[in-house]
Formats: C-alpha cells, structure tokens, sequence
C-alpha cells in the first residue's frame, strides 16, 4: 500500500470521484444538480467499507441515528419531496410506519438484508429524483401537498441542505465507528 500525499483527508483529491465528471455547465440547475450529486456522493463515501454492524451502530447515544437510519431517512426524503410531492404519485414511505415516525431510523439494525435495501431504496429514489429534474422542461415546475406548493428550483435547494445537514451527522457517525474524518 502505498503512503498517501494528503493523510489527513478522506481521500487524495486525485482520486476523489466527487471531483471527476461534474455535470455544472454554468446554468443554475447545473450548478444545483451537481452540489446534490456530490453530497449523494458523499453519503455513498461516508458509508464506505462498513459492516452492518457498524452502519446500524448509534455512535451518539441517546440518539436513534445511525449511518444505516440515515441512508433509510434519505430515501424517504428523496421519495416524498420528487414522487409524493412533485409528482402527485401516491408512494407512501418506505421505512415509516403509522406508529413510529422515526422508524427509519429507529427500525435500523445490523442485518445484511436490510442494509441492502435501504441502499437499494436509496439508489432507486435518487435515480427516479434525477430522472424527474431532467424531464422537468424548467426550474419553475410546481409541486403540491396539502396546502402549500414548491417549485423545483426551491427543491432542489432544500435536497441540498437536507443533505448538507445530514452529512455533518455523518462525519460525526463515522468518527465514533472508527475514527475516520474527512472531507
């Protein structure tokens, strides 16, 4: 193995994918579509080379959260802002349940099978989201529930801090497993 340049990062940028085939052609949705790809990213490289263990451990006690809650509360978010809200499609929740709201992340353990559903439900709804952004004909398309609306441009910014958010919980998540920061 050999000695890394920047020790102190997750990764060498060189060998960062986050860096490599960005989709930002300088238009906003650009510009937006490609901060989202690279905190998704970011949350793939969070998770990294972890058992199921590690990923349902909850580093914080007394929080619910884990790596595992998380990947399973991003692909519910994913799935009501793009298919419930923008699309009107009728597509309950993956992972909560009527008696337990946080049941994505409180339901979360360490089981293999489980662990490859959440990252089967995650990819399946971040492909379906990106399949809707570039069908979307502008960034002034409006999606509903109950009594309010959002366009697609104030979604996207609002995936963006959802996920900025989450990825600090992350940092801190992975930390606690073994030690590991990064960018």
């Amino acid at each position: 193995m050999s000695e890394r340049r920047y020790p102190d990062l997750w990764l060498d940028p060189a060998d960062d994918p986050r860096q490599q085939a960005s989709i930002d052609d300088g238009s906003e949705l650009g510009v937006l579509t490609d901060y989202l790809r690279v905190y998704r990213m970011t949350l793939e490289l969070k998770c990294a080379d972890l058992t199921a263990e590690q990923l349902a451990r909850r580093a914080v006690p007394p929080s619910s959260m884990s790596l595992l809650g998380l990947i399973r509360h991003l692909a519910d978010v994913e799935r009501t802002w793009f298919r419930q809200r923008m699309a009107g499609e009728d597509a309950p929740r993956r992972f909560r349940r009527a008696d337990d709201r946080d049941a994505d992340w409180n339901d979360a353990a360490a089981d293999d099978a489980m662990v490859d559903e959440a990252w089967r439900a995650w990819s399946e709804e971040v492909a379906y989201a990106q399949a809707y952004v570039e069908r979307a004909p502008n960034l002034e398309v409006v999606g509903h529930w109950e009594d309010q609306s959002i366009s697609l441009r104030e979604l996207l910014v609002h995936m963006i801090e959802e996920y900025a958010r989450h990825l600090g919980h992350a940092d801190l998540l992975r930390e606690c497993i073994d030690g590991r920061t990064g960018q």
